[in-house]
């Protein structure tokens, strides 16, 4: 089948090499021209395990190339994917700008007599596509045949390639059975080969699973965090907790690791959207406006252990474990990682980070966070080592040399990535996160 991507982000992109794995022939437009010369050499612009692989062999076979004209993404593909961004405005609310502008640029190249199924893959409020079907209506040929729909992305960053070839759901929203149809067929290698279900709705349905289930998920962490909060004064081990509630199939384990909160380019907006479409449909969600601000409060608490342990932070040297939003990306959008260093900074630390990935994009936001190439470098002379992002690698991490290097023997681990115990007997105390503070003198480790 042919198929258009309009816009190589991180779901647009993942989208058409996937798509084209599959023996599809697409074709990815995006506006950005240095953006499409890496491409077009098999070179992603973003970190995503997998990715450059499947670029590498869509673009051999023949079967994924690229394009600056929308113009000939639309004539191309018969199945047309719109994937840009939406961004959240200051009230909450997404700004759809991009989407409009898109939109009128793809209905003024629909040919006409010849279908085309205009698909948002962008996540959207619900009733988006009604816009959407109006702009094109106004702005496409007369004897243009179209039909808008409604095809949501489940993807984690980290492990999007697998989340795309390997769903556990795919949700079509469309009018007509001829829709419903094209886009059974598009995903019909998928679906035979992992057996996943392809659930079909209406346009509005689809858009309202997409931001329903992301901001279920957040609320799963604030949650937890909130749970943290109360074993923190009593106590109790939230990790003993969260396991104790996961072992029950009607709550299940995931998503319930307490820690620095969310962060990315997906839970903070959606949520956000979520109870603003809400409030406009005259519903008061108040439940997303907790869930966002507990998990603002997550990241200022961990600022706060950092303090509380140093007692003031002006000359005191912090070294950050992790800086992307989460493992296997080089992410920073509403990273808590970031947050935290502002904070940091803002009281006169000095701060070095290790990131293995985005480092470099973190001294671009910031220029005054000191790069550390491998973790021990961001251990030497610190004050306190906080971890901000749970990358395996870290678990590598020795204790005893890293008590050695540095200043004061002071670990908070945000994540609770770390063995807390081997920490504890090196010398350390460990301030995580729903434990109690751990250290050499705990009972149980003597």
């Amino acid at each position: 089948m042919q198929v258009a991507v309009i816009g190589a982000g991180h779901v647009g992109l993942v989208t058409a090499a996937c798509l084209a794995r599959i023996g599809h022939d697409v074709v990815a437009n995006d506006d950005d021209l240095a953006k499409l010369e890496q491409l077009r050499a098999g070179r992603p612009w973003f970190h995503e395990p997998g990715l450059p692989e499947l670029l590498a062999e869509t673009i051999a076979a023949g079967r994924l190339r690229f394009t600056a004209d929308k113009g000939e993404a639309v004539r191309h593909g018969q199945v047309i994917f719109i994937c840009v961004g939406t961004p959240s405005r200051a009230d909450g609310s997404p700004n759809l700008q991009y989407l409009e502008a898109v939109a009128r640029e793809v209905a003024q190249a629909l040919p006409a007599g010849s279908f085309r199924l205009v698909c948002e893959k962008s996540t959207v409020p619900v009733q988006t596509g009604d816009r959407v079907a109006q702009v094109i209506a106004r702005e496409g040929p007369p004897a243009a045949d179209y039909e808008v729909a409604s095809n949501p992305e489940f993807l984690r960053e980290g492990s999007a390639v697998h989340d795309t070839l390997n769903p556990d759901r795919i949700v079509v929203g469309t009018d007509t059975q001829r829709g419903t149809t094209l886009l059974a067929e598009l995903y019909r290698p998928i679906v035979e080969a992992t057996g996943c279900e392809l659930l079909a709705t209406d346009r509005a349905t689809a858009e309202l699973i997409k931001h329903a289930s992301n901001a279920f998920l957040a609320t799963k962490i604030s949650f937890i965090n909130s749970v943290a909060r109360v074993c923190e004064r009593s106590g109790a081990d939230v990790e003993l907790v969260a396991r104790g509630m996961g072992l029950d199939p009607r709550i299940g384990v995931h998503f319930l690791k307490a820690g620095a909160g969310y962060g990315g380019s997906c839970f903070p907006k959606d949520v956000a959207a979520f109870a603003h479409r809400s409030a406009e449909l005259g519903v008061d969600f108040g439940i997303l406006r907790e869930t966002a601000r507990v998990n603002l409060a997550a990241r200022q608490r961990v600022l706060d252990k950092v303090r509380d342990a140093l007692w003031h932070l002006a000359g005191k040297r912090v070294g950050v474990l992790g800086l992307a939003f989460k493992p296997e990306t080089d992410d920073l959008r509403e990273a808590p990682a970031m947050d935290v260093v502002r904070g940091l900074l803002a009281e006169g630390a000095e701060v070095i980070a290790y990131d293995p990935v985005a480092g470099d994009q973190a001294v671009d936001l910031l220029p005054e966070i000191k790069l550390a190439p491998e973790p021990l470098d961001a251990v030497e002379g610190a004050h306190a080592l906080v971890v901000m992002t749970g990358w395996p690698e870290l678990t590598q991490l020795d204790p005893v040399v890293a008590r050695e290097r540095m200043a004061y023997p002071i670990l908070v681990d945000a994540r609770n990535a770390l063995d807390a115990e081997a920490f504890g007997r090196a010398g350390f105390t460990v301030i995580g996160v729903g434990r109690p503070v751990r250290n050499a003198l705990t009972p149980a480790w003597r």
